[in-house]
């Protein structure tokens, strides 16, 4: 039975949707697999790694009735990629064997049973819906992702705060040494609701949405929020657990401020870490009126020291970073100038778009 008749570059499309979470090395060997599910016309490809679940659609023409089978994901993908680009691709199936067949290159691939495949229970009701731009949810994610926590064993680190509500979605994520905010306007949710992102979701989904106006629906549970955009539905459960209060870690009263120009920071920093050891990634801020200097060094007693005219008129202070927090959020802020809030060497920093709100980053200092 012909399962797929497609092009290949359309089928890999298709494909590199849903395969980026499968895990090879699991306990259930069905889940180093994807779901082939035909119905009529259209094909719906599925992936889970339990904690979430990815699906799209294609209509890949195809004969025969309705079916369904699981294949293994890798493979899969692989072989499609190494076919030629413009090559007609025939999937068939046959008794436990899967066939892919291009022009005089064939292959025969295991299969495990459908009904094996575990499906993610949706829950019974849905408690908030909203709508939101692709483009603003990928780029609240890329504003805030590089300060999530990694297996932190306080494991409701390790994701993104959404807090939604009728007039804005807010993202928040902090690892305990730092913590980034930002928001933009949304559509729906007719009350407040927070919930926590798993970080592979927040990957997942910063790879999947475009650059683009068309709507992401978002529906969320106590225990599971589905987003729905484009032909992509990704269902994912949420990180249990209480967020850290992040308004009272933004700092309200900081009076030295200092703006610079983002590149011209950035490429300072870049210079002086070059000469930071890889385990201890500490830079000296030494910020007087009308110059920062910047200052690197490690146990080689090699020194790197980089001067930037800056207007300031306040006191001195001399502060260290973990300089890769640093270059963190200014890769990732697209402005031209960022403004640096301090107080003193002990206190954290914070870092703004001048004249706008709707980006908040705090630093702690490093002891150097």
């Amino acid at each position: 039975m012909e399962l797929i008749h497609s092009s290949r570059d359309a089928l890999v499309r298709k494909l590199q949707i849903v395969s980026n979470i499968v895990e090879r090395r699991n306990t259930l060997p069905v889940l180093a697999n994807i779901l082939l599910k035909k119905e009529g016309g259209t094909v719906t490809l599925l992936s889970s790694d339990i904690e979430m679940q990815i699906q799209t659609s294609a209509e890949v023409g195809g004969e025969g009735g309705d079916v369904a089978t699981t294949v293994a994901a890798k493979k899969f993908l692989d072989i499609l990629r190494l076919l030629p680009d413009s090559a007609d691709v025939s999937v068939k199936l046959d008794s436990k064997k899967m066939s892919v067949q291009a022009g005089k290159s064939r292959f025969a691939l295991q299969t495990l049973p459908a009904e094996d495949f575990p499906l993610v229970q949706e829950p019974k009701e849905w408690i908030a819906q909203l709508t939101v731009p692709q483009n603003t949810l990928k780029q609240l994610f890329s504003m805030v992702h590089f300060s999530m926590a990694q297996q932190d064993l306080r494991y409701y680190l390790n994701g993104v705060l959404l807090v939604v509500d009728s007039a804005k979605i807010k993202a928040v994520a902090t690892d305990g040494h730092r913590l980034a905010y930002s928001d933009a306007s949304g559509q729906g949710a007719q009350s407040q609701h927070e919930v926590i992102i798993p970080r592979k979701t927040v990957l997942e989904l910063s790879r999947l949405l475009n650059d683009t106006d068309d709507m992401v629906k978002i529906d969320l549970a106590s225990n599971q929020a589905r987003f729905s955009f484009s032909d992509i539905v990704l269902i994912t459960k949420l990180v249990e657990g209480k967020f850290p209060d992040f308004q009272r870690v933004i700092p309200k009263n900081h009076q030295n401020l200092v703006t610079l120009n983002r590149e011209t920071l950035l490429k300072s920093l870049q210079r002086a870490s070059i000469l930071t050891s890889d385990k201890f990634r500490g830079i000296r801020w030494v910020l007087a009126p009308g110059l920062l200097t910047v200052v690197a060094n490690n146990s080689d007693q090699e020194e790197a020291r980089d001067e930037i005219e800056v207007d300031y008129t306040g006191p001195e202070i001399d502060i260290g970073f973990n300089v890769n927090y640093l270059l963190d959020v200014l890769n990732n802020l697209k402005a031209e100038t960022v403004q640096f809030a301090l107080q003193d060497n002990n206190s954290s920093a914070l870092v703004t778009k001048p004249g706008e709100d709707d980006f908040k980053y705090v630093v702690m200092p490093m002891r150097i």
